[in-house]
């Protein structure tokens, strides 16, 4: 019998707009913390109830106009998260 590494499982999870499947690293994070704050976590660290989007234009808006990330956080998404999401967003998509 041969010994053969273990292999390292990488994390994915599934965006709220288009519900496929993507690399954790590859998707922006938006987190409800235990004080109810949310707020856009680009580490994937920070504690508490997090959501997750791809870095997709027409995908965000999906999201927010179903307020899928409402009912993923249970709890209601300031305008300014709203705001960086997007700008997030258009800066990526101008790379």
């Amino acid at each position: 019998m041969s010994a053969g590494a273990k292999q390292k499982k990488i994390p994915e999870r599934r965006c709220v707009g288009c519900a496929n499947s993507f690399l954790k690293k590859d998707l922006i994070r938006v987190v409800r913390g235990s004080d109810g704050v949310v707020s856009l976590d680009f580490t994937g660290k920070k504690a508490g109830r997090g959501a997750y989007l791809c870095k997709n234009v027409a995908c965000f808006k999906k999201a927010q106009k179903a307020k899928r990330l409402e009912s993923n956080l249970e709890c209601v998404i300031p305008e300014e998260i709203y705001e960086a999401l997007a700008s997030e967003l258009a800066e990526y998509e101008a790379k």
